[in-house]
């Protein structure tokens, strides 16, 4: 078999139906909420049909294109954790395209925007699906541009078309090294197929090189430090689309991809280190920057900086099934999150939680599927998020004992353990302040008074997600399950089945620290009153300001980039510029001058034109006369 038939329909089918719906004019709601719904249903359909067929190796592919030796493949490889993941996506995508009928309804520019969702669920399974590097790269970089394409959606809204050009360029940054890097594997193992880069004979500085300059696209599209700035700003786009980027799209692909590639990256301890202390500030600083925020959403977005942060941290200390266990329970409770949030915009007309409140009894539905939704993200037990981030903090605690027996330095690993602990306790207190803030007290506001449940449309994938965000955590008890999330196939053919691995979520004591320091958080935030501003001190606007990173990015890079710019756009137009201008006015001037000398008298022109011939003529009798 060239191609699997359920790796190319994977992505291909919402590829296929988001393009069609691009030719739609935006007013046809109706067919384009048709090829949207029915695209991501197909993709789910197909996506449980691989996971439910059981991991499966890669294929040989279909050669697109060669440069000399090097040939580019399209070529799928679904082994256990692409199953999983393919499912998380295309869940996701479809209740986002379901919710987005009815949050969208006047919305006079629908049809493009389903028809871009498609694309960008379509890209991110051409991710999760593709068993060759530049065919990862392509889908890679559709994110990129749907991402820029969909935050920037609701062109009214002045801050709309800045953070989508933010998003874009800032990932863009980080995309400059990861092309490097796949480039570099390509050309030194002699295949862009994955399986055979894992085969080739790669020397120790190949692989640390290129999975730094591939880090650097990862912390472009997963937010990581220090990259992370555009995540918060991308809030200005619709809601579901903050549900599907920050769930199951986009800041997961740097994840899954890492996860993806990982037996090069666990060759490489200089990579391994620089990811640990990546993922150490980032997870501690997007919880402290949440802490600070009044914002629903940009609470919420920094809460995907900090979670990434912690998959990270799984994959820096040698557990990528724990990581891939935390990407798939945050894609479900992150997803809830996002779409209740986008209810209660709904209802109440503003992000603001200054102005809810009282929502418990007006929202019973939200309320109720939001809260447990929150208690994942707080890692509260039974919840799924509970037993993926006690799996990381076990994993980090085993890499500090020395217990696992990584490539990562125990005093590294520690770092990561110190700050996932740290992290329990304020992801804790921000939680617990939304949803007082949100939820309870007396309604701060007219539009909170009149709050009411959304349409169905809305409210049924909110109690859809909460599902999986209550039960996808006991999954991983199952060693079955475990052994997808490490990978069914293993060796450069994919043809040898890994070992049996144990069940990546079980209870054992180390989960009292991550419990005593949920308690701790929540305690301290529930002691403040929830309809209470946060002080106006140097604290908290350092929290609210994201530490001032992006003020310390605009100084340090974005002002004198700009200033090298404008001095280049004035060395080109008066040095480039001034002489190609100057050759013009030098050549009309002489131009003008012939005119002129044209334009004589008839007089003087004959005169002149029997002078010349004069002379021309004794030239040729003297030079005649020399040669005889």
């Amino acid at each position: 078999m060239t191609v699997d038939p359920l790796g190319a329909a994977l992505p291909g089918i919402p590829l296929a139906l988001g393009l069609a719906g691009l030719l739609l004019r935006g007013d046809k709601r109706v067919p384009a909420a048709v090829l949207g719904v029915g695209g991501a249903t197909a993709a789910l359909g197909v996506a449980i049909a691989a996971a439910v067929r059981g991991p499966h190796g890669p294929d040989r592919g279909h050669v697109l294109a060669e440069f000399g030796r090097l040939a580019v493949t399209f070529g799928t490889w679904l082994d256990g954790p692409a199953g999983l993941v393919a499912v998380a996506v295309a869940v996701v995508a479809l209740c986002v395209q379901v919710y987005s009928v009815a949050y969208l309804h006047h919305d006079d520019r629908y049809a493009p925007y389903a028809a871009q969702v498609s694309l960008f669920t379509g890209a991110m399974l051409l991710v999760v699906a593709s068993g060759d590097l530049i065919v990862m790269l392509v889908g890679w970089e559709v994110m990129g541009i749907c991402s820029y394409l969909l935050i920037g959606h609701d062109r009214r809204l002045p801050e709309a078309p800045r953070a989508a050009v933010k998003a874009f360029l800032v990932t863009r940054v980080g995309d400059v090294g990861f092309l490097l890097g796949i480039a570099l594997l390509g050309v030194r193992a002699g295949s862009f197929r994955i399986a055979d880069v894992f085969a080739a004979d790669l020397s120790a500085g190949t692989v640390t090189a290129a999975c730094l300059m591939l880090l650097a696209g990862v912390a472009g599209k997963s937010a990581q430090f220090p990259l992370h700035t555009w995540l918060p700003d991308a809030m200005a786009g619709p809601t579901p689309i903050s549900a599907l980027i920050h769930a199951a799209t986009m800041v997961a692909a740097g994840v899954y991809v890492v996860a993806r590639l990982f037996p090069l990256f666990e060759r490489s301890a200089t990579a391994l280190v620089v990811l640990a202390l990546m993922a150490s500030v980032t997870m501690l600083l997007g919880a402290l920057s949440a802490l600070g925020q009044d914002d629903i959403k940009r609470v919420l977005a920094w809460s995907t900086v900090s979670q990434l942060g912690y998959m990270t941290g799984a994959l820096a200390v040698g557990a990528p099934a724990a990581a891939l266990f935390h990407l798939l329970t945050h894609a479900a409770f992150k997803a809830l999150l996002f779409l209740a949030a986008g209810a209660v915009i709904h209802a109440v007309g503003t992000n603001l939680m200054a102005s809810m409140g009282g929502l418990r009894e007006r929202m019973p539905a939200t309320f109720w599927t939001m809260t447990a939704a929150l208690a994942a993200l707080a890692g509260v037990p039974v919840f799924a998020g509970f037993w993926s981030k006690d799996a990381i903090v076990e994993a980090a605690w085993h890499a500090t004992t020395g217990e696992s027996h990584g490539p990562l330095p125990r005093g590294v690993a520690a770092v990561v353990l110190v700050s996932a602990c740290l992290t329990v306790a304020v992801t804790a207190a921000y939680v617990v302040r939304l949803w007082r803030r949100t939820f309870g007290g007396e309604a701060r506001s007219a539009e909170a008074r009149a709050a009411h449940e959304p349409p169905w449309a809305m409210r049924g994938p909110l109690l859809v997600l909460a599902v999986p965000t209550v039960l996808l955590g006991f999954a991983g008890l199952a060693s079955g399950f475990s052994d997808r999330l490490v990978g069914g196939w293993g060796g450069a053919g994919g043809a040898m089945p890994l070992p049996a691995a144990e069940p990546v979520a079980h209870l054992t004591w180390l989960a009292i620290i991550p419990l005593v320091l949920l308690v701790a958080g929540g305690w301290l935030a529930w002691r403040r009153d929830p309809a209470a501003p946060l002080p106006d001190t140097a604290t908290t606007r350092l929290f609210a300001n994201a530490f001032y990173l992006d003020a310390v990015q605009d100084a340090l890079v974005t002002r004198p980039v700009a200033a090298l710019a404008r001095a280049m756009r004035r060395a080109d137009e008066r040095l480039v510029d001034g002489a190609v201008d100057g050759v013009g006015s030098g050549a009309a001037g002489a131009g003008g001058l012939l005119a002129r000398v044209h334009a004589a008298a008839l007089p003087r022109a004959t005169t002149a034109v029997l002078g010349g011939a004069v002379v021309i003529a004794a030239v040729v009798a003297i030079v005649v006369g020399v040669a005889r």
